[in-house]
């Protein structure tokens, strides 16, 4: 391809909205062009490194046995209301109405679709396994689109779902699933981990992330150095064993004054004590306005997700000081001595001894409290968040932290949409059966911002040879020079020769404007035709370390077999 007859519009200044590197470098390089909040056109060079990502998924998904298929973006309600989802899954569903007054929602998942899809379609046990796959347009209408590619209202996903006659079958093909996983990431050349995760609003028995490591992540995760343990804090395991306080003989129960001591900080300076010595008392309001109070112990923090979980709850928020005030609590002081509304214990309480809590009165908090003397919880539950430090749940190593972009998630279903949409079979003894299903996601556009979160310096994008838009970028650093012109022109249709996906630089513009493009579009191989052909040379550059080196003309074809094969 040569650049006077491409598509390249690249950018000095980076753009007021872009906050991390992938955005503003595939902005500034000419990949995305922003639309909307949430959507963005893909310009050639970024529709470029898309298919590659959907070739690589295509290749190992077929491999695995896995049929393509494409759904319909546009859903039936009715199919949505078969299984409870039209009501509970959320503002983020885009709902519309055809002139007929119909109500749609714009695909953001197919679990409906694929598995009304079946039901109509299979009968018998002898129908199964099945697994059907797609590579198509989602759509979520985000609260906070932001950072670009990495959340965004309309995006592009590879969404699979597997259809078994039993568990055990269904775990064997999640297992098939995970490996193609492992597959489809080393091959992109990404760093990432496989992680324990919550199951969240699809559903199901138990579910893995695959989640790429970067600073601006919006995972969480802990993980093992030592046996490998991973989870998304959302799902990491808490049952292990906390760093316990020593045993203490039961003190009188006391209540003091501490005018206006509300936070945790404060009353550790006020009373003298360690936050681990302090009981948190936190008001939460269900969605369908339950209120809770949860107990957390002072230097641990509240899983939320784990709460909902508990709960079977879509939604809850911590309680306003209107709330508060309508339940009789005071903000600030709130404890669970006395308090009238059900109370429910983190685990990080349970062996606690003499510790702090509100004393439902402003101004006041109770020491010595303890369980169940002064107060029985309703129940006491795996709560907190798993953080650096905690003893590995498998091993007991002390846990590292990170953070991470979720790139791909899948769920053994079990038959959860199947039973709602009575997608059944007809087994070898003749009874009818519910499906078991999986189901397998990888957010396909998500995959180039992540792969530009790991792979940039300060000048631009470095791609990895797998998904660069071209594998190798000629530089003719003077277009006037008929010298330079032909040489680059040679080189160029050699690389073409050789099947290699290469750009040619023939534009009219300085030597500099070029260096600098070449570096924010970020094609891992470069040669240089510029003063140098005098001499009878070229030079040789690797984006990813910048490192030049001469070689002669006559040489180039054999470098090119060298590196790229032919």
């Amino acid at each position: 391809m040569r650049a006077s007859k491409y598509f390249i519009k690249t950018m000095k200044e980076t753009p007021a909205e872009a906050e991390v590197p992938s955005h503003v470098y595939l902005l500034r390089a000419g990949y995305i062009k922003k639309v909307a909040a949430g959507i963005y056109s893909y310009l050639p060079l970024g529709l470029r490194v898309l298919k590659n990502i959907e070739n690589i998924i295509r290749k190992h998904m077929d491999e695995a046995g896995a049929l393509e298929v494409l759904l319909p973006i546009l859903t039936p309600a009715e199919l949505w209301k078969e299984t409870g989802r039209w009501d509970v899954y959320g503002k983020e569903l885009f709902r519309l109405k055809d002139r007929h007054d119909r109500d749609f929602a714009l695909g953001p998942t197919h679990e409906e679709t694929i598995t009304d899809l079946v039901r109509q379609t299979v009968r018998s046990y002898k129908d199964l396994p099945l697994n059907f796959y797609q590579i198509q347009t989602k759509f979520r209408d985000e609260a906070r689109p932001r950072y670009g590619l990495i959340r965004g209202r309309e995006f592009v996903m590879k969404d699979a779902y597997s259809f078994d006659i039993s568990e055990e079958m269904a775990i064997k093909s999640y297992e098939i699933m995970k490996e193609t996983y492992h597959k489809i990431f080393k091959e992109l050349g990404l760093n990432y981990l496989m992680v324990e995760a919550d199951v969240g609003a699809i559903g199901g028995k138990y579910s893995h992330e695959f989640v790429v490591m970067v600073p601006n992540g919006e995972a969480h995760i802990v993980y093992c150095e030592n046996c490998g343990y991973a989870a998304n804090v959302e799902a990491a395991k808490y049952e292990f064993e906390l760093d316990k306080l020593p045993p203490e003989e039961e003190k009188p129960l006391e209540k003091v004054y501490t005018p206006d001591v509300k936070s945790v900080e404060d009353v550790t300076k006020f009373l003298n004590v360690k936050p681990n010595k302090i009981v948190k008392t936190l008001i939460y309001i269900l969605d369908d306005g339950t209120p809770i109070a949860i107990l957390v112990r002072g230097d641990r923090e509240l899983n939320e997700t784990k709460v909902l979980n508990y709960f079977g709850a879509l939604d809850m928020h911590l309680a306003t000081s209107e709330e508060m005030e309508k339940l009789g609590l005071v903000e600030g002081f709130v404890g669970p001595i006395g308090l009238d509304i059900p109370v429910y214990a983190d685990r990080s309480i349970e062996d606690l001894h003499n510790f702090v809590v509100g004393a439902n009165e402003k101004d006041y908090h109770y020491i010595n409290v303890n369980m169940p003397r002064d107060f029985n919880p309703v129940d006491i539950v795996d709560f907190g968040t798993a953080t650096e430090g905690d003893p590995c749940p498998v091993c007991k190593s002390p846990l590292k932290e990170t953070t991470g972009l979720e790139v791909g998630h899948i769920f053994l279903l079990g038959t959860k949409y199947s039973e709602a949409l009575k997608a059944n079979f007809v087994d070898k003894d003749g009874k009818e059966k519910p499906i078991v299903m999986g189901c397998y996601g990888i957010g396909v556009s998500r995959l180039i911002a992540a792969a530009v979160e790991q792979n940039h310096d300060e000048n631009g994008i470095i791609w990895t040879d797998n998904i660069a838009p071209f594998k190798l970028h000629i530089l003719a650093l003077n277009t006037k020079d008929k010298n330079i012109m032909e040489i680059a022109e040679n080189i160029y249709n050699i690389s073409r020769g050789l099947g290699i996906e290469v750009l040619l630089d023939d534009r009219d513009i300085s030597p500099g404007a070029k260096f600098k493009d070449a570096d924010l579009i970020g094609i891992p191989y470069r040669i240089i035709v510029g003063k140098g052909v005098k001499n009878g040379v070229v030079e040789f550059q690797r984006r990813k370390d910048n490192e030049k080196i001469e070689i002669p003309i006559d040489s180039v074809e054999n470098k090119l077999k060298e590196i790229f094969g032919g």
